[in-house]
């Protein structure tokens, strides 16, 4: 795909057929977006991962629908090419149907996200049926739910016993024939993600999947190393900016104390 050219569904979809890898990364902000945009990045997911690496929340759970309609907008200010989707946070859907639409029809007209995120299986083919037929794309989002955290008893990998594996692979089926777009496989053994994978016309983007799946995704606070609480052990660290940050901060503020800053250069005559 050129760098120059607009992500859509239809487009995610040839990527599978083709062999294709996915890019898909997380922004929380313009700068953030308008860079990985221009990289030529697949997909941007305003994550609620924004919880633990924006708000400073131990989970995500406290993440609130304005929380997400606030940072959706300024994401989408920086994004021309890639394809925009949003997190639908925890009880913002699947309570009723009707504030289900109403909530995810938020995230299109006010926030100009592209499509919208949901965690969970079965339970929620009816109400995704509604949304695609209104118009609202819905990306899935099977195995560890962060949103299910409680229920999940922590953050654990999930399918690695055959009832599970069953499950999972009936899940997204069932989500397929609803009319998501796409699935997310977050923290399940490689051979059932490759299974879905396998299954399905629509294009898997694994986080802890293994590498069979059609494309990849992480939050970029992790892939920079900007985020220093919990490592999970499918994060990449490309850079180790939270030490960068801490050094330039510091040199800053030796700087000042000596009165090295500000010099000549930097001052008005």
């Amino acid at each position: 795909m050129s760098l120059k050219t607009k992500v859509t569904l239809e487009i995610l979809k040839l990527k599978k057929k083709a062999h294709e890898k996915i890019v898909a990364l997380t922004a929380y902000d313009y700068g953030t977006a308008k860079i990985l945009d221009e990289v030529g990045t697949d997909l941007i997911l305003v994550g609620d991962s924004l919880g633990m690496v924006v708000l400073g929340y131990s989970s995500t759970l406290p993440v609130t629908l304005d929380d997400m309609i606030h940072h959706t907008r300024a994401v989408a200010r920086g994004v021309r090419k890639s394809l925009l989707v949003a997190d639908m946070p925890f009880s913002s859907y699947g309570i009723s149907h009707e504030d289900t639409l109403r909530n995810a029809a938020r995230f299109i007209q006010e926030a100009h996200a592209q499509a919208v995120k949901l965690e969970g299986g079965r339970t929620l083919a009816d109400v995704i049926q509604k949304m695609v037929s209104v118009g609202i794309p819905v990306l899935g989002h099977l195995g560890m739910l962060p949103t299910h955290v409680i229920a999940q008893s922590g953050y654990h990998v999930q399918g690695r016993d055959v009832r599970q594996q069953k499950e999972m692979i009936e899940d997204a089926l069932v989500l397929q024939d609803a009319g998501v777009f796409g699935l997310v496989l977050e923290c399940v053994p490689t051979t059932l993600a490759r299974e879905i994978t396998e299954k399905l016309e629509i294009p898997t983007l694994g986080i802890g999947a293994g590498s069979d799946c059609d494309g990849q995704i992480l939050v970029s606070h992790d892939l920079l190393g900007l985020y220093e609480g919990m490592k999970p052990k499918f994060v990449k660290q490309y850079a180790h900016l939270a030490q960068t940050m801490r050094e330039a901060f510091k040199s800053y503020a030796d700087d000042v104390k000596k009165g090295k800053f500000p010099s000549k250069e930097h001052i008005y005559s």
